[in-house]
């Protein structure tokens, strides 16, 4: 049987772009005992370049150890682990190149990654700076404590008391840390994922997601974007968010309310937040797309007037409304960066989002790791509850969709 490894790896840049270095570490999946560690100053680079420099490090020393290995990637880079799953497209020149190698070093399949909070990362942060440290001093990178000599007693792929190749990368060196004992030092088994057992990674950060109330415009189903008239909420809208402020109220699960700054979402989150006694803050990277010249008509008022453009929108994520407005791509990656704000600012917390419609489905989107048409596939009504639960090891669960049940 193939061994199952999981490699941490981690970069930093005193500068971003700076004095930069990488570590990488890896561990047997089912004992969590450190196998191989890799570090190296690199000179001036950037944050993303170290981090993927101490990827391929990384899945090098797993290579090294077992060619035929599966392999699981834990990074706290959202960047370099939606890029290599291949959810986010990588538009950095800079960082292609890196993606490619790192992509050819075990066979498709093999890898799999997920995401980390930095503080489940602190064994290859550490590594990172370390070798930051020694190129300041004008030195390589070497261990804190000097391995054994064999290294570990029987490493994975090796006979009893052969030591592991070391691959291409300067600062590799396979072994257990010991302690001043001589004693390995104990470490939990690496969190992996699925439905395969894994330690209690502590409760998830949930985002409650309120749609606004009503406006003038939600009837009528027209355009209302971030830079339309930015409307207020209508009676019907008013009484809305009054009852699901009673609802969420008598749940008593909120911890913090957050809202998009456009005056609709401000008002329901300001009636939620006053039933339960918090502050409200405001996150611009939740407001709603720019629809451009459709701000206020109707969808039948623009296949009237722009056909084409519509017909081009409703195909891409990548086209933008007539005029400047937002293509669901930006929104998308602008979504996305505020959600990864929020989970970083409120770790194991409930927390209220109050939103709009296109930022709602994105969120569920990405959870579901459903593709962009999937957006034209969900309905969510006014002043509705969806839920979306984030867990430590990267991985998202959609608990609720559009529940009106507090407005019947």
């Amino acid at each position: 049987m193939p061994h199952r490894f999981v490699v941490e790896a981690d970069g930093g840049s005193r500068g971003n772009p700076g004095p930069a270095g990488y570590g990488a570490v890896v561990f047997d999946e089912e004992t969590g005992q450190p196998l191989a560690e890799a570090a190296e100053f690199i000179g001036t680079a950037t944050n993303n370049v170290a981090e993927y420099r101490g990827l391929i490090a990384g899945l090098r020393a797993a290579y090294a150890l077992d060619p035929a290995a599966h392999v699981l990637v834990r990074m706290d880079s959202k960047l370099v682990v939606e890029q290599m799953s291949g959810r986010w497209k990588i538009k950095h020149p800079d960082m292609r190149p890196l993606a490619t190698e790192a992509a050819g070093i075990f066979p498709a399949g093999q890898v799999s990654y997920a995401w980390v909070p930095r503080e489940q990362n602190k064994h290859a942060d550490r590594l990172a700076n370390e070798a930051m440290d020694a190129g300041g001093r004008g030195e390589p990178w070497r261990p804190a404590t000097a391995p054994p000599a064999a290294g570990p007693a029987n490493p994975p792929g090796t006979g009893a008391g052969a030591s592991v190749a070391p691959g291409p990368d300067a600062g590799l060196r396979a072994s257990a840390t010991p302690d001043a004992a001589g004693a390995t030092e104990a470490r939990p088994a690496a969190p992996t994922l699925g439905w395969s057992p894994a330690p209690d990674l502590g409760p998830p950060t949930t985002f409650v997601l309120l749609r606004h109330g009503e406006t003038a415009l939600t009837p009528r189903k027209r355009f209302s974007g971030s830079t339309g008239s930015d409307p207020e909420l209508s009676p019907v809208g008013l009484r809305q968010a009054e009852h699901a402020a009673a609802a969420l109220a008598a749940r008593g699960t909120i911890e913090a309310v957050v809202t998009s700054p456009l005056r609709r979402c401000r008002q329901t989150a300001r009636a939620v937040a006053d039933r339960l006694g918090l502050d409200v803050q405001v996150d611009a990277g939740l407001r709603e797309t720019d629809f451009g010249a459709w701000e206020g008509l109707t969808f039948a008022e623009v296949r009237e007037r722009y056909p084409a453009d519509l017909t081009t929108w409703l195909d891409s994520p990548k086209a933008a409304p007539t005029g400047g407005g937002e293509s669901f791509a930006t929104v998308a990656d602008r979504v996305a960066a505020a959600r990864d704000a929020l989970i970083g600012q409120h770790p194991g917390r409930t927390v209220l989002v109050v939103t709009h419609v296109t930022p709602i489905k994105t969120l569920v989107r990405l959870a579901l790791g459903a593709p962009p048409e999937s957006l034209f596939r969900m309905e969510l009504s006014a002043a509705s509850l969806s839920a979306v639960a984030y867990f430590g090891d990267g991985n998202a669960s959609l608990r609720l969709l559009n529940d009106t049940s507090h407005l019947r």
